[in-house]
C-alpha cells in the first residue's frame, strides 16, 4: 500500500468517525428521549420529562381538557412560526433538563407567555375583545391567566407557587 492510499484511507476513517460518532449519539439520544413524540400534538409527549407530570395531571382535571391540548395553548396556531417555536422550545427544554438548570417550580418564559396570550385571544377574542385591548402589545397589560390561571392546568395545588422564602422558624443555615 502506498503512502498516499494509506493517508486517504486514514483521512476517510477520521472523517467517518468525526461525523459518525456525533450523528450516532444524536440519533440514539433522539430515540431514547422519544424525540419523535414531540412532533405530534399528543399531550402525553409533554410528560416525557418527569417535571411536567403535575402540569399534565392538572390539565386532565382542568376546564380546557376536552377542548385544548398543550400545543393549542403553548405554540403558535400554524405555519413556520409554530415549527420555529417548537424547535426553540425543544432545544431549550433539552438543554435545561440535561443540565438541570431550570427554576422549580418551572415557569413560563416571557416569549411563551406571549404565545399563550395570543392563543387565549385567538379562541376567545370575540368574547373578550373590549376587556383586553392592547393585551398582546402592552407589557403592563393584565394577561388572561392573571384571572384565569387554573383554566389550563387546574388548581395550583401540587404545582408549586410563588417563592415564599424560608419557612417560619428556619434559620437559613
Amino acid at each position: 500500500m502506498t503512502a498516499s492510499v494509506f493517508l486517504r484511507r486514514r483521512g476517510a476513517l477520521i472523517a467517518a468517525l468525526a461525523l459518525g460518532a456525533p450523528l450516532g449519539l444524536g440519533l440514539f439520544t433522539f430515540g431514547y428521549a422519544e424525540g419523535g413524540s414531540y412532533l405530534s400534538t399528543d399531550p402525553r409527549a409533554c410528560v416525557n420529562c418527569h417535571i411536567m407530570r403535575p402540569q399534565y395531571d392538572g390539565w386532565q382535571k382542568a376546564s380546557h381538557h376536552t377542548t385544548a391540548t398543550c400545543v393549542d395553548c403553548h405554540l403558535p396556531a400554524s405555519g413556520l412560526e409554530k415549527w420555529v417555536a417548537k424547535g426553540v422550545n425543544g432545544f431549550n427544554h433539552s438543554k435545561a433538563f440535561t443540565l438541570q438548570d431550570f427554576p422549580e417550580p418551572i415557569q413560563i418564559t416571557p416569549r411563551n407567555a406571549d404565545i399563550l396570550q395570543a392563543n387565549c385571544l385567538r379562541c376567545h377574542g370575540d368574547l373578550v375583545h373590549d376587556l383586553v385591548a392592547g393585551a398582546t402589545t402592552d407589557r403592563q397589560a393584565i394577561r388572561c391567566t392573571h384571572c384565569h390561571a387554573t383554566v389550563g392546568h387546574g388548581p395550583r395545588a401540587g404545582l408549586g407557587g410563588a417563592d415564599r422564602g424560608p419557612n417560619e422558624g428556619d434559620t437559613g443555615s
